[in-house]
């Protein structure tokens, strides 16, 4: 894994605590702060996922399809080009 180092600013009274923490579970600041942005992280994946509609039952045996989203989408565009284009001949 690479890491990068950066700067973050936070309260006094909250790096203090940070701090204790760490001290307390015998980590180091880096890894205490790495693994609450971690969790923080999966724990909004979560709450997004939940909050996603539900799809028909149906769709969860077939992955939802999404990997013929794209096929689809060409096939349509296709599609209505081809519809737009009215050969006089035809309608004659």
């Amino acid at each position: 894994m690479v890491c990068i180092k950066t700067t973050v600013e936070l309260p006094d009274t909250l790096f203090r605590k940070t701090k204790a923490t760490a001290a307390e579970r015998g980590v180091s600041l880096k890894l205490l702060l790495t693994e609450a942005v971690r969790e923080h992280l999966q724990r909004d994946a979560r709450d997004a996922a939940k909050n996603q509609p539900s799809s028909p039952a149906w769709m969860s045996a077939f992955g939802g399809l999404r990997r013929l989203h794209k096929e689809t989408s060409r096939i349509n565009q296709i599609l209505e080009q081809e519809f737009e284009q009215i050969e006089e001949a035809e309608w004659r």
